[in-house]
C-alpha cells in the first residue's frame, strides 16, 4: 500500500520535510517513489502538487494525519 507522508530533512531542532509517496513497508527516510512537495514548520512554508496527490489518492494511496492536516489548513 502506498502512503503519502513526510520525510525528515535538516539539522537537529531545525527540521524541514519533503512530502513523498512511498510504500508503507519502507522506512520513513527510505527511497521515495515520488516527491510531491515540501513543508517547513519553522517558517510555515509549504508547496504541494495537489493534482498528483489527488490522482494517487484515487488510485488507493493513503494520507497520513499530518498531511491531511496540512491540506485541510491550506487548501480549504
Amino acid at each position: 500500500m502506498l502512503k503519502i507522508r513526510l520525510k525528515r530533512l535538516g539539522k537537529k531542532k531545525k527540521a524541514c520535510y519533503r512530502i513523498i509517496i512511498i510504500d508503507s513497508r519502507n522506512k520513513r527516510d527510505g527511497k521515495a517513489l515520488e516527491e510531491v512537495g515540501f513543508y517547513n514548520p519553522l517558517t510555515k512554508e509549504y508547496k504541494l502538487d495537489i493534482t498528483v496527490i489527488q490522482d494517487r489518492v484515487t488510485k488507493g494511496a493513503q494520507l497520513t494525519q499530518t498531511i491531511k492536516d496540512i491540506i485541510r489548513k491550506n487548501y480549504n
